[in-house]
């Protein structure tokens, strides 16, 4: 269980969603550096005994990244009714271009950071490290989620990709499918064949803004899924041609979390599709 959480005590105020932040550090071996976690509980979690929750993952996770306006857009969409209580566990940067990329043979693209294509190495440590302390230390109810822009958008759609069983909720907003010449796009019809059985119920969201290199890549996955998805899998791609690269994130979340975790019209409880139920009708 988290400690420390400020809760109110009876009959006050509820805190706000910046007074339910904690962190904590992981020395992770598979990394090889200490990696700081923060992570947002939902109202009263403390006090609630033992309700359990899912988790939304985020890459940017720092309290001086993209954490505190995604904390609280969650915050705001459970006092909404929008979706059922929820964490949110964000993933403070050390190498930002390292852990959220691929290889690459473009000489422009390995100019930009000392270390690239860390990106597998960096999703086993979310699996294989990161995880395992969550489910310890939180009342996790096993349903998890992940959200990223830009470069974490890439590494969002290439978990999505390589790993789907990783997630049950996928949002790649604005990814950067452009690396390495569009490599992830190349591979992408054999990786779906091949991880086609994992795919049914989960969900996908793919979002772009007004952006020439990467609206047209993004296009062309969602054409690719529209084309190969297996029955099942929940997905959706919406082109913001009037938003920006810089503007996107805080467009487009509040529509993205309250869509990708809306209850289940049969069991409004329910915040996402469990891993291996039959997908709603459509």
């Amino acid at each position: 269980m988290l400690l420390g959480l400020l809760v109110a005590p009876a009959g006050a105020a509820e805190p706000a969603a910046g007074e339910r932040y904690e962190s904590f550090t992981i020395q992770s071996k598979v990394l090889g550096e200490t990696r700081r976690i923060n992570v947002y509980a939902p109202p009263g979690y403390a006090a609630a005994g033992r309700d359990r929750h899912p988790v939304l993952y985020m890459p940017d996770g720092g309290l001086q990244e993209d954490f505190p306006h995604v904390a609280q857009t969650v915050d705001r969409a459970i006092a909404d009714g929008a979706i059922a209580p929820m964490f949110v566990v964000g993933i403070e940067n050390t190498e930002r271009k390292r852990d959220m990329t691929g290889s690459t043979e473009v000489a422009e693209e390995l100019a930009l950071a000392p270390r690239l294509g860390g990106s597998a190495q960096f999703r086993a440590f979310i699996r294989d490290e990161l995880m395992p302390q969550v489910r310890q230390r939180l009342r996790s109810d096993g349903h998890d989620g992940i959200v990223g822009e830009s470069l974490a958008g890439l590494f969002v759609a290439e978990t999505f990709l390589r790993e789907p069983q990783l997630f049950d909720v996928y949002i790649a907003i604005s990814p950067s499918l452009w690396w390495n010449r569009d490599a992830l796009l190349t591979q992408a019809p054999q990786l779906l064949r091949g991880h086609a059985r994992a795919l049914p119920g989960r969900r996908l969201r793919l979002y772009s803004a007004d952006e020439d290199n990467i609206a047209p890549q993004t296009q062309r996955l969602a054409d690719l899924l529209r084309a190969q998805a297996p029955d099942g899998l929940l997905w959706s791609y919406q082109p913001r041609p009037d938003l920006t690269h810089g503007t996107i994130y805080r467009g487009v979340e509040v529509e993205a979390i309250r869509a990708a975790f809306a209850p289940s019209p049969r069991k409004r409880a329910a915040p996402m599709l469990r891993k291996h139920a039959a997908p709603p009708r459509k």
